[in-house]
């Protein structure tokens, strides 16, 4: 009798569960579907293996989006996700459907509510704060830090390039966080020096985790995941990375203090203090009120975000461009012969000027982005019904998934050749995008990247230090589309770590 409760009880209960979201399963079924959607489960099969079957995956729905003109739907097991890649379409849910989506909790409990992850109602006010310390006069001055980073690893891979190939990643992933720990926090890590360092293997570690638990089910729910080893590994990750980012700002907050009393009243009233460069912890501190703004909490969650992000995507857009450049050797001696053009013979280091002046550059960087941009898909909530221009309407309670890396590939808007490398499209002359939403490797709407500049500018003068001092050999690709194994960690990365090799040139920084 017991038996035929518990069995009665949950027929209604689904019957329920159906009748509540009867306009989700009507507006499902006005959309395009994949094939291999299986019952119950979805699509969730397709993300069972590691991270570059997962990657494949979601390449191959996003390709299916193209087909189906710019959009499909599909379930993961009873939530409803819909795959876009019109940029028309894309521009109106990126500037109405702000709302994170739910896999994003994942990594704020990692590092908390950051900018970029954080719940909109947190993230507006913190917007407000975050963009005057992005402004292009402040993010100009550290093009020195990346100016010395650079030149630091160019000798690190002195060594390096005399043991054939090689991973370029762990020399990528020390440059960026020596820049992002020197301009965020204002410490000199030295990962350079030691690549084991704690704070970089620790964050590598947690970001895995976080993608383990977007990926696998069965990691998802809080109470299953402490069962499972990765629950210990993520705690004693984040005990490192918050430890370690407290006390600089503990630190950091003695400091202000000790140099406001010892300030002369002369320099009171100069404001002496906009003539030196200061780090994001510095502006944050000032720009949310001083001692009565950021709780030491608030500032640890965005320092730490601009770490993780800052570190990872550009050590990624740095191997993409150097891996494609290897590639493509045409394109590396002619990116070489502008180098030559700005520094000539002399090893004097790269100042912000020089970067201006390298037009090719850009234009390989930015083809690189198109290509392979470091974050390949931006999910976000729906919380009320939108409908798209282009006609179908978003239900409440589904997700959407910003496919950049197919909307980036879509012969619709970037012609037959949009598989191929080729910066020359971004010729002035050339580029002429219908939609912004088009090109946008660093997001788009209101919540897209406010460091996109910073990013550019460290990309290129790593980039710059690079084939100004190495020739970078790797296997050369018989068509003008590349061929690059990825898998997706929180960002798409290359499998084999970005091997290449590296010939010395004449005028090697030594």
């Amino acid at each position: 009798m017991i038996l035929y409760l518990f069995v009665a009880v949950g027929l209604l209960w689904f019957v329920l569960f159906r009748l509540r979201r009867q306009r989700l399963y009507e507006l499902a079924n006005q959309a395009p579907r994949p094939e291999g959607e299986l019952p119950l489960i979805g699509l969730a099969h397709h993300f069972l293996g590691d991270t570059e079957g997962i990657m494949k995956s979601l390449q191959q729905l996003s390709y299916a989006s193209i087909k189906s003109g710019g959009i499909i739907r599909g379930w993961l097991g009873h939530i409803l996700y819909f795959l876009v890649v019109d940029p028309v379409d894309l521009e109106m849910v990126l500037k109405t459907c702000m709302e994170k989506d739910d896999l994003h909790r994942f990594i704020r409990h990692v590092i908390g509510n950051g900018g970029i992850f954080a719940p909109v109602s947190i993230w507006r006010r913190r917007r407000k704060i975050l963009l005057p310390a992005f402004s292009p006069k402040i993010v100009e001055t550290f093009v020195e830090v990346f100016s010395e980073q650079s030149e630091k690893m160019a000798k690190k891979l002195n060594v390096a390039a005399d043991s054939g190939q090689f991973s370029l990643w762990p020399f990528l992933s020390s440059y960026t966080l020596d820049s992002v720990c020197e301009t965020a926090m204002g410490v000199k890590m030295g990962a350079q020096e030691n690549s084991d360092l704690p704070f970089l293997t620790r964050m590598n570690t947690l970001l895995n985790v976080v993608c383990e638990r977007i990926f696998k089910l069965w990691l998802q729910p809080e109470w299953a995941f402490r069962v499972f080893p990765q629950y210990s590994v993520q705690k004693h990750c984040i005990d490192v990375l918050h430890g370690f980012t407290d006390d600089v700002i503990k630190r950091k907050r003695t400091e202000l203090k000790n140099e406001k009393q010892c300030q002369p009243e002369a320099d009171k009233n100069f404001d002496l203090e906009n003539y030196r460069r200061k780090s994001f912890l510095d502006l944050l501190i000032s720009f949310s009120g001083g001692e009565r703004g950021y709780t030491d909490v608030e500032l640890r969650e965005e320092v730490l975000t601009l770490t993780v992000a800052g570190t990872d995507t550009s050590a990624v857009a740095i191997g993409n461009t150097l891996k494609l450049l290897a590639k493509y050797p045409k394109f590396q001696e002619r990116l070489f012969a502008e180098i030559q053009e700005v520094f000539g013979d002399s090893d004097r280091p790269l100042v912000k000027e020089d970067l201006n002046n390298l037009k090719f550059l850009d234009r390989v960087v930015k083809e690189t982005l198109r290509l392979f941009p470091p974050v390949p898909f931006v999910i976000r909530k729906v919380l009320t019904d939108t409908k798209l221009p282009s006609g179908y309407i978003l239900p409440a309670g589904s997700g959407v998934v910003v496919s950049i890396w197919g909307v980036h590939r879509d012969p619709k808007y970037w012609g037959p050749d949009a598989e191929n490398f080729d910066p020359d499209r971004f010729l002035p002359e050339r580029y002429n995008i219908a939609n912004s939403c088009s090109f946008m490797p660093f997001s788009n709407g209101p919540r897209n990247c406010l460091g996109y500049q910073y990013a550019l500018m460290s990309i290129k003068t790593a980039v710059t230090g690079v084939v100004r001092n190495y020739r970078v050999i790797g296997e050369e690709e018989k068509t003008p589309t590349p061929h690059m194994r990825v898998k997706l960690d929180i960002m798409m990365k290359a499998v084999d770590g970005y091997q290449v090799a590296l010939e010395k040139r004449k005028n090697l920084v030594q």
